[in-house]
């Protein structure tokens, strides 16, 4: 009976069903059978063998030594984490308040064309990113050192000063991406009855009091589930970014160097690849473990706004 059952809503559903079917195809390839290279983080990998013929490691754990056992694996883990955490913090309140501003101006010319210029630097390489901030902040003839020895003041090597860097990198990736994160909370905005504004006005609330008790409790859930998912990603680096603004510039690393551009350039000196695959492990487990107890809590203050 129950078989029955499984076979006629496979059947009602069978439209549905054909056009997740490319979809589950791509996941298959692409998410799910790559799994199985897992194994190389536990083995010493050798090109002739291959992912399943390299011999195990002795211990079994000594790719993951690296990581746990090295001072600069600490400093990239710690970097990693703190710089996600502030871009995650700071981009929120960009992405939310550019939101909220397109949401509140009612000439749709001119909220047209802010939109449109804030998105613009996304399709941006990080690479003429990186080349844009050289100009400008490098010690010999870069613009803000010529404008600070133009006003007066002596000229700031930027490139050996890593307390500065944290918001340098805030301020490049909230010029970049900000337009791009801004369309979700947007479109959020959109989506809300006018007719609780028109509710609010008539009882006499302000555009503030409006913006407070409507425009962000509506987005709250939004808010959550974005987070959440950007908290998924707080292990992982861009290495774009990283790479094309700070490069190998060593002075810079005690502030910058992540577990992506540490990794790289082991991986680039030593060709171990093990130890690569080991902190893509590390990696994927601890997001993993920070997306399930992130949900947790959101649970715990509102059960809708979890992701599962």
């Amino acid at each position: 009976m129950k078989k029955n059952g499984v076979l006629r809503e496979l059947n009602r559903n069978r439209t549905l069903l054909l056009m997740f079917l490319p979809v589950a195809t791509l996941l298959l390839l692409f998410n799910y059978l790559p799994l199985a290279g897992l194994v190389i983080a536990f083995k010493n990998f050798d090109f002739s063998k291959g992912i399943f013929g390299s011999d195990w490691m002795h211990p079994l754990l000594n790719n993951f030594d690296y990581l746990f056992s090295s001072s600069v694996a600490f400093r990239a883990i710690r970097n990693t984490i703190l710089l996600n955490a502030l871009f995650i913090a700071v981009g929120l309140a960009f992405e939310v308040g550019l939101a909220l501003l397109l949401n509140e101006m009612r000439n749709k010319y001119f909220k047209r064309v802010t939109q449109s210029l804030t998105f613009l630097p996304f399709f941006i390489s990080w690479i003429v990113v990186g080349v844009f901030t050289y100009n400008l902040l490098n010690f010999e003839s870069g613009a803000v050192n010529r404008l600070l020895v133009s006003l007066g003041f002596e000229a700031v090597d930027f490139y050996s000063l890593p307390g500065l860097w944290p918001l340098i990198l805030t301020l490049a990736i909230r010029w970049k991406v900000t337009g791009y994160g801004t369309i979700i909370y947007l479109a959020a905005l959109t989506s809300v009855d006018n007719s609780y504004y028109e509710a609010a006005s008539i009882d006499g609330a302000t555009r503030w009091q409006q913006i407070r008790y409507i425009s962000l409790p509506m987005l709250k859930p939004t808010v959550m589930i974005l987070t959440l998912l950007a908290i998924g990603r707080i292990m992982n680096a861009d290495f774009g970014m990283f790479y094309a603004m700070v490069g190998d510039a060593s002075l810079l690393f005690p502030t910058t160097d992540v577990i992506d551009t540490l990794v790289y350039r082991s991986l680039r000196k030593s060709g171990d690849i093990g130890m690569a695959s080991a902190a893509g492990f590390v990696q994927s487990v601890v997001a993993f473990a920070l997306v399930l107890g992130s949900n947790y809590m959101a649970r715990k203050f509102d059960r809708d706004s979890a992701i599962f």
